[in-house]
């Protein structure tokens, strides 16, 4: 392995390389990454009846509980997240992957075709969420949470347009939905594909669509919170070369993914720093099957390894409108954050565009410049790799 000094010509070194190779840091990094923040579901209780009248057999799984975050979720997460601090005295910061832009119902059922109402512009029809935005703006402005970009729909327009004009059951399907102001349960309706990729077709949009797409996602990222998005997810991880080439043209210097695998964290050859989760810390989704040791367990390996924990923990997780997914999630949340904070003095929490800005310019706001990053020949990282 080959020891750098962060910044001293790194960012030339890993634009030339051919293969991804894993950055390996000398400090514990804790990131936190969430999906699905202003993207609508069942709007609340009244929603909820009025889906079950119209036929649907509701409370099969989670997501027929998704609704989205009230002001008193988003401000029980902040003052959970301010009990905590790193070795800088640095709180938690949550990425927040935002979606722009929901279904216009009232204009969409009214003349057959998909209409967006820009999330900048408020919640459509009768979804009220008093002071939410407020709450949001409360928690960037102290550095509690970043906002990020998810997409505009989170589902592919193409594909839903193509439903509606051909397949009258997923349109009365659809219709029922949006009569009550829920644009999709995804399990229910897989069809709807995600923004970038068609489900139904198997394929990606072109990039030609996908660039129209994402361009028109970060004008309405721009105009929701004043400032250019910096850090990009994928709704569903659905990405792939022009996905990365249009982000990089609208300014994206960040993706997250999801679980890599062998794949490490490293600059592509957009410029881009590649992200992957490494700790599934959904309690919501995760029903029996979630285990806090085993987050626990993934965090602790991936830090002693030197590679940042990456911690997914998506929105419906901080829900409690439908269902009270909230109070459980914040519990275990905040055992994990006291465990890792016990077991690494030294842990550091950072955003997506801190570890941006450590690895390509040396350092970020908060640690000017006080650890070491390493490069390694090879994907495969061991025990004990941290420099």
């Amino acid at each position: 392995m080959l020891k750098l000094k962060i910044g001293d010509g790194f960012k030339a070194r890993v634009l030339g390389w051919k293969s991804p190779k894993a950055l390996v840091f000398s400090r514990p990094l804790v990131l936190l990454q969430s999906d699905d923040w202003g993207r609508v579901g069942i709007r609340d209780g009244e929603g909820f009846e009025e889906l079950r009248a119209a036929g649907l057999a509701l409370g099969k799984r989670p997501y027929d509980f998704y609704s989205l975050e009230n002001a008193d979720d988003v401000c029980a997460l902040h003052e959970m997240l301010l009990r905590h601090h790193d070795s800088t005295g640095r709180h938690p910061c949550v990425v927040m992957n935002f979606v722009v832009a929901n279904v216009d119902f009232a204009k969409t059922l009214a003349d057959g075709n998909l209409h967006l109402q820009s999330l900048a512009d408020g919640l459509p029809g009768r979804w009220n969420r008093p002071r939410l935005f407020n709450s949001y703006q409360r928690g960037i402005e102290a550095g509690i949470f970043y906002p990020a970009l998810h997409g505009t729909t989170h589902f592919c327009r193409a594909a839903v347009e193509r439903e509606l004009a051909t397949n009258q059951e997923a349109a009365a399907l659809l219709r029922t939905l949006w009569r009550s102001e829920t644009p999709y349960i995804f399990w229910r309706m897989p069809w709807v594909g995600y923004e970038y990729w068609d489900s139904v077709a198997n394929r990606f949009l072109d990039e030609s669509q996908q660039e129209s797409l994402i361009r028109e996602s970060a004008e309405l990222f721009r105009r929701m919170f004043g400032t250019p998005a910096l850090s990009a997810c994928a709704p569903g991880y659905r990405s792939n070369y022009g996905t990365c080439r249009a982000w990089e043209r609208c300014g994206i210097r960040v993706v997250q993914n999801g679980s890599g695998g062998s794949v490490p964290i490293h600059i592509d050859r957009h410029e881009i720093l590649q992200l992957y989760r490494n700790v599934d810390f959904e309690p919501a989704t995760g029903g029996s099957a979630f285990s806090f040791e085993q987050c626990l367990r993934q965090a602790q390996q991936n830090l002693d390894r030197g590679v940042p924990a990456v911690v997914s923990v998506h929105a419906i997780n901080f829900h409690s409108s439908l269902r009270d997914f909230r109070t459980p999630t914040l519990k275990l949340l905040d055992q994990l954050l006291t465990a890792l904070e016990k077991q690494y003095p030294d842990i550091l929490y950072v955003n997506d565009s801190d570890l941006y800005q450590m690895v390509v310019h040396g350092g970020y706001e908060a640690l000017p410049r006080s650890l070491a990053v390493t490069e390694t020949q090879g994907t495969q990282l061991t025990s004990g790799s941290r420099p």
